[in-house]
Parts: C-alpha cells; structure tokens; sequence
C-alpha cells in the first residue's frame, strides 16, 4: 500500500484529478466535482491519458453512478413531499461543492421551498457559493459552514428541513455513536413525514485499496 500511495504522489504531477485530491483529500468536495465533471486535465497529453485512467477507475464510475441515483432519488422525494402538502425544505448536512443537489433541484418537475447546503471546508462553502451565484439561483438557494456531527446545530435548523440528504460521509467513519449523534440532531429537527435520503458503501472491488491509499480524512490511517 506504500507504493500505491507512491504512485498516487507521482501521478499527482501529471494528472489534475490525482493533483486535487492529494492537496484537498479523495474524499473532498473538489475532488468528487472533478470527479463529477468526467473531463480529462492535466499536464499535457501524458497528464491528460493518466487523468482519464484516474476518471475511469470503477470506483469513480460508481461515484458518478451515486450522483445519478442521488438526482432521481431527491426529484421523487419532492413530488413525495408536495403530494403530502410539505413545502419541500432541502438540507445537506455534508454538500461538498453543492453540485448534485444543485443539478437535481434543477431537473425536478417540483420546486422546493428552500435548499440549504453545508459543509465544514472553507473551500467546499466558498466553491458552492459560487456555484449558486453562477447559476443565478434564489435567495432560498444558501450555502454555510457547519460541522455534519454537531447534533444541536442540527436540531435547531430553521426551517425544519422536509428532506434531508447526507452523501459520502457515514461510510467514512466507523464511530457509531458519531453516526448516531449526527441523526439524533437531525431527528430532533424533522417533523414526522419528512424523508431522509443517505448514501452507504460496503462494498466495491477497490474498497480496500481506497481505505490503505486514499487515507486523507482519517490524517493518513487506513479505515478498514
């Protein structure tokens, strides 16, 4: 695993992808935006062809999968939500960048009242401010720090959110009782008939490999 991670340091050279999540993690917003966006980049032709491997590996093509899932999963919770007469108040405790949210509420036939990301990089919330502000979205559209395990924050959201997304991040840390905070806060917020819609990740054929080399959220350990 040592030389994997070599390897990684080496193609962070060349290939934008690796260069992006050895200086902000793998498991970062800018990284899965990268990830998102599928376009090659990187130090000329070489750069370019090491990228596209990097974009191509199963792992991502099943992040960008995960986006997609995410997208129709979010649309059918709103037109859910607006059958029961529910104004529709999105949060995501852990947006990275805002992207998929962003790209979902776009494509739903049914508007929510409100879309509230967060996340606890300064970089994730400066990025997805501008993507809101790119878009031209409305001042329901926001973005803000905050810590996705702090379960007071959580339950003093205002507006009670209808819906509630969490993407990527429990399948990160093996602490339950982190995970269980993170929902208590959340549960104390939702009133009953709101949905929540997260993400887990048991299994893919590189799973080890990305928990001994791509170690950036736990300071360099391995979470297996």
């Amino acid at each position: 695993w040592a030389m994997s991670r070599a390897f990684i340091r080496i193609g962070s050279w060349f290939s934008r992808g690796m260069k992006i999540g050895v200086g902000t993690g793998f498991d970062s917003g800018s990284t899965l935006d990268h990830v998102y966006e599928n376009e090659a980049r990187g130090l000329g032709p070489i750069g370019r062809m090491v990228d596209r491997t990097f974009l191509d590996a199963i792992g991502w093509r099943g992040i960008r999968q995960r986006k997609l899932n995410l997208e129709e999963l979010i649309g059918s919770a709103l037109a859910t939500l607006k059958a029961a007469g529910r104004p529709g108040h999105i949060i995501d405790i852990a947006a990275g960048h805002g992207r998929y949210v962003l790209d979902a509420v776009g494509k739903s036939a049914e508007q929510p009242a409100s879309v509230r990301l967060q996340d606890y990089s300064d970089i994730n919330v400066e990025l997805g401010r501008k993507l809101i502000a790119d878009r031209q979205l409305p001042a329901g559209v926001s973005f803000r720090r905050a810590d996705a395990f702090d379960d007071a924050g959580l339950a003093a959201l205002n507006p009670a959110p209808d819906l509630a997304i969490v993407s990527g991040l429990y399948e990160l840390f093996s602490d339950n009782a982190l995970i269980a905070r993170s929902l208590g806060g959340l549960a104390q917020a939702m009133q009953p008939g709101s949905l929540l819609i997260y993400t887990n990740q048991p299994w893919h054929p590189q799973l080890e490999m990305i928990a001994r080399s791509l170690t950036s959220h736990r300071g360099g350990q391995a979470w297996v």
